[in-house]
């Protein structure tokens, strides 16, 4: 009689891992709200992404700090000369004297809004306590916080070095100049919203980035355009200046600096002109902020 094989024998392993509840922080809408922000934040500036996504938005800012740096380096090397009272630029003036933010937001506003939609990742994303009202906070205010930035920055290195390098002294040009400190935050800040809000309610009405880049360069390009003809036909100043979108931003800084428009400028013969920049400043960021809000309203 021959012994039978013997049958393996099933093993195992139970793992009672057990269940445990989330007993971390909880932060809420708000705590969403801010991650959102920042997650925002460090895909605009390349944060913890690839080198080749970092060089565009920092090589920007340096653009829009070498005049400032320039400007400096002129004034510490013409003092006790005939010419070091010359400046390439004013306060008001280097508001908006370089293309560089005009380019960052074409590019980087899309690319912060239109992948989301693209991608299908809404439902995601508002699935934690989130609306829609957050997810346009989020995006509005980390684009506008970080045009402010590379706006501010620049000032904050013409303000430092001149007061630094001119002969009447750093505090005699810090109360000469004092009035800077609030005009100067308040302008970049108005070009800051006025750029982001609408750079972005362009770019909701497309999943791809580069149309909605090519949306809002496209509306600088043409309205500028435009607005140049008008004031060549009549004589320099005229109210169709104001078909320019991109130069809106820019008759309310001449209002903050100089509190009217500029006389030299296409505004500066017009009665009403400020008011009526103003009028369609409000207008143009009161429709790309409704715009926002209806278009992430629903969640696709």
């Amino acid at each position: 009689m021959t012994a039978s094989p013997a049958t393996p024998t099933a093993s195992g392993a139970v793992y009672d891992r057990g269940y445990r509840p989330y007993d971390g922080p909880r932060g809420g809408r708000s705590a969403a709200r801010s991650a959102l922000l920042r997650l925002t934040v460090r895909r605009a500036l390349g944060l913890r992404r690839s080198w080749r996504q970092k060089v565009f938005p920092w090589t920007l800012l340096g653009i829009a700090t070498i005049p400032a740096v320039v400007n400096v380096g002129v004034k510490y090397l013409t003092r006790d000369s005939p010419a070091e009272d010359i400046d390439f630029f004013t306060y008001r003036e280097y508001i908006g004297n370089s293309v560089s933010l005009l380019l960052f937001v074409a590019l980087t506003a899309p690319d912060v809004i239109c992948p989301d939609r693209r991608n299908r990742v809404l439902p995601l994303i508002f699935a934690r306590p989130l609306t829609g009202r957050d997810y346009v906070l989020a995006k509005v205010g980390a684009i506008a916080g970080i045009v402010f930035g590379f706006g501010f920055i620049p000032h904050v290195v013409l303000f430092v070095g001149q007061m630094l390098v001119v002969d009447d002294g750093a505090r005699d040009y810090f109360t000469a100049n004092a009035e800077v400190l609030w005009q100067v935050p308040l302008a970049v800040a108005a070009v800051a919203l006025f750029y982001a809000v609408l750079a972005l309610a362009l770019s909701a009405t497309t999943t791809k980035r580069v149309v909605g880049g090519v949306l809002f360069l496209g509306l600088a390009l043409i309205t500028s355009t435009i607005a140049e003809v008008m004031v060549e036909v009549n004589d320099g100043q005229t109210a169709w200046s104001l078909v320019s979108v991109i130069g809106l931003p820019f008759h309310v800084r001449d209002l903050i600096f100089l509190g009217h428009t500029d006389r030299r400028g296409s505004l500066g013969g017009i009665e009403g002109g400020g008011a009526m920049a103003v009028g369609l400043y409000v207008l143009v960021v009161a429709v790309s902020i409704a715009f926002l809000l209806k278009r992430y309203q629903e969640v696709e």
